[in-house]
């Protein structure tokens, strides 16, 4: 699929094309809510990729969710196989059958969009260690393989647990697992190693917390598993140390977009140096051809400081990337600032309110919709007031409207502790109503369960999820029966599975749980067969 006529800039606003067709050096685009940001990147990889031949294998995209990971492919797949059809049948996408639209599409994937990296910094980079972590070289000499496993919020708080009670002997009442799992999590945001931690602990409880630290990694190096925060803290450590693997990344990516810029924090900051500077400081860096940074962000939406994000990082990015070498590079920036999303007494409100913030980058959002009906405040005095205030409001529409349903309305809050006063005032009306969300798919103790299987299968030396599925569903291995394998397993400092899939150590340790155990070391045995085979 060829192009001369820079198709991808047709329907954008003069700023929206300007910002995606530039192609070498830093840029910052400063997009405020609803002025079409990621429009202006979907456009943006697809001009890379047809008006200056980038490979899509050359492109890594950031976003910070999932959802907006997957949207930005959508989108962009659906972007390029509506230019394929016009270029190679001459007709709208629009036009053609399904199957004919399947096709096209399939191409494109084929073709561009499955070699393009696009996901969350914990995604991109889990994947980066899945190629390289075995390089990675442990001051500690602790190691792990590339087919670790990645511990959830609740697998490691269950470590962490396990930590203060049975190996430091605390009182969990008085030094939370929890509140330890911050720190921890704190540290590692920051880029700080145990021994780093301990140097400048303060205090009884500092110490407990640095020491915590200590075994909690070495019992994820044990478990060959790693938490959502080492997928940044290790990469970071990993191409800093390693020359050649950070000239192979930096070389294979040349073209970097990230979403979201003011919700970066200081190692996913050093990262994004890391792969576009090949471990130079950006102000020094000059070798721009065929390469570029763009970053998108808004001061004014930073709302993440307590995820340590940093919208500094967003402030600074001119000075950073500016090139005392070539100031011909120096970084640009571009403002978004046409609304497509709201009415303008919503955008004279919003303006009002922002023009105070001191730390921002100057820009105000002009509408293209129009005035809108005016905005209405309602002050309460706690969230029972609160609740019986909007469930007012919708019994005034209910009895001013005859068509109305209660399916209709959509009540938005905050945060799920917000919900319950709110389902009591419904209640008290007799308002029939749906929550919806609750548990996310992954967090439901059956999902879990078939993950730890897998996991298991394919990491063994996770003890982790093996502990969680060994008695699922039941088999008559009681705790008792486990606290004797992972006893035994800890003296001899070998992994749990080794111990207690072991024949012997199931006769002389697993009394009436024998035949449980085996059952269990047989299902487990022929699965693995089954992946290898």
């Amino acid at each position: 699929m060829t192009n001369s006529t820079k198709a991808f800039l047709h329907g954008l606003n003069k700023d929206q094309s300007k910002a995606v067709d530039h192609h070498e050096g830093p840029l910052l685009v400063v997009a405020g809510a609803g002025s079409g940001k990621t429009r202006a990147l979907t456009h943006r990889i697809a001009h890379l990729i047809t008006e200056y031949n980038a490979d899509p294998t050359e492109i890594l995209a950031v976003t910070f969710t999932n959802k907006a990971a997957r949207e930005m492919k959508d989108r962009l797949e659906i972007l390029l196989t509506k230019k394929l059809a016009e270029h190679e049948l001459g007709q709208p996408l629009s036009t053609l059958n399904l199957a004919q639209q399947g096709e096209l599409r399939s191409r494109i994937y084929r073709d561009i969009t499955k070699d393009l990296w696009i996901g969350t910094f914990h995604a991109i980079f889990a994947r980066l260690l899945r190629f390289d972590i075995e390089k990675y070289v442990d001051k500690e000499g602790l190691q792990w393989t590339n087919h670790f496993s990645i511990y959830d919020e609740s697998d490691a708080q269950s470590l962490i647990k396990e930590i203060v009670t049975k190996d430091l002997q605390l009182d969990p009442k008085r030094f939370e697992p929890k509140k330890i799992r911050w720190a921890i999590s704190n540290a590692k945001n920051q880029g700080i190693l145990p021994d780093q931690l301990e140097a400048k602990a303060e205090g009884k409880r500092g110490k407990l917390v640095a020491e915590t630290y200590k075994i909690y990694r070495k019992a994820l190096a044990a478990n060959n598993a790693l938490d959502f925060d080492d997928l940044l803290l290790l990469p970071v450590q990993l191409l800093k140390q390693s020359k050649e693997t950070r000239e192979y990344w930096h070389n294979r990516f040349k073209h970097l977009l990230v979403d979201e810029y003011q919700d970066t924090n200081w190692t996913q900051y050093e990262l994004i140096k890391l792969l576009v500077t090949n471990g130079q400081e950006p102000s020094e860096y000059n070798k721009w051809q065929g390469r570029s940074v763009f970053v998108v962000g808004d001061a004014d939406q930073s709302i993440y400081s307590f995820r340590a994000a940093d919208f500094r990082i967003l402030m600074g990015f001119q000075k950073d990337f500016y090139s005392t070498k070539n100031t011909s590079l120096k970084s640009n920036v571009i403002k978004l600032e046409e609304n497509y999303r709201s009415t303008s007494n919503i955008l004279e409100a919003a303006n009002s309110l922002i023009s105070n913030n001191k730390e921002r980058i100057e820009k105000v959002l002009k509408a293209t919709r129009n005035q809108g009906d005016l905005i209405k405040l309602t002050q309460c005095d706690d969230e029972i007031a609160e609740a019986e205030a909007v469930v007012h409001s919708l019994r005034i529409i209910d009895a001013g409207d005859s068509n109305f349903k209660w399916g209709d309305i959509a009540i938005l809050y905050r945060t799920n502790a917000q919900s319950r006063v709110i389902e009591e005032s419904l209640v008290r009306w007799n308002i029939p109503y749906i929550v919806v969300g609750g548990l996310r798919f992954y967090d439901r103790r059956e999902i879990k369960d078939i993950l730890a299987y897998l996991k298991l299968l394919i990491n063994p030396s996770d003890s982790i999820s093996l502990l969680r599925v060994l008695n699922v569903p039941k088999r008559g291995i009681g705790k008792t029966t486990v606290q004797k394998f992972t006893d035994a397993a800890s003296q001899l400092g070998l992994p749990l599975w080794e111990v207690i899939t072991d024949p012997e150590a199931i006769r002389s340790l697993g009394g009436r749980s024998a035949k449980g155990l085996l059952e269990f070391r047989e299902i487990i045995q022929s699965l693995q067969s089954e992946i290898q085979s």
